[in-house]
C-alpha cells in the first residue's frame, strides 16, 4: 500500500500562484509514476500532470502547459505542482496519485489516490 497525503491548496486571484504538495509513504518502491489529477464539481476527474521518481520525466495536459511545474523530491518522497497564472477554471479539488506505470494520464491507471486538496480561483 502506498499512502498519500496533498496539502497546499486554498484560495487565491486569477493570475497569482499556488503550490501543492503530496508526501508518499509505505511501499513506495511500487510506485513509478506519480501524477496530479483533478475535479471540478459536476465533472469527471481529469489528468493534469505526471512524472517519474527515477528520470523525472513529465508529462501535462494541454490545459495546464507551460502554467503548471511538476517536480519530485526523490529523498523525501514528495511531488510538487507548481500553479502559476492562476485561472478560475482552474478551481478544483487536486489529487495526488500513484501507478506502477510508465507516465500514465488515464484514472484507471492509479493504483493509489490521497484525499485530495481544494483550489479555488476567483475572478
Amino acid at each position: 500500500q502506498v499512502q498519500l497525503v496533498e496539502s497546499g491548496g486554498g484560495l487565491v486571484q486569477a493570475g497569482e500562484s499556488l503550490r501543492l504538495s503530496c508526501t508518499a509513504s509505505g511501499r513506495t518502491s511500487s510506485s513509478y509514476t506519480m501524477g496530479w489529477f483533478r475535479q471540478a464539481t459536476g465533472k469527471e476527474r481529469e489528468f493534469v500532470a505526471a512524472i517519474t521518481w527515477t528520470s523525472g520525466t513529465t508529462n501535462y495536459a494541454d490545459t495546464v502547459k507551460g502554467r503548471f511545474t511538476i517536480s519530485r523530491d526523490n529523498t523525501k518522497k514528495m511531488v510538487y505542482l507548481q500553479m502559476n497564472s492562476l485561472k478560475p477554471e482552474d478551481t478544483a479539488v487536486y489529487y495526488c496519485a500513484s501507478s506502477r506505470l510508465l507516465l500514465v494520464s488515464g484514472t484507471g491507471r492509479y493504483d493509489y489516490w490521497g484525499q485530495g486538496t481544494q483550489v479555488t480561483v476567483s475572478s
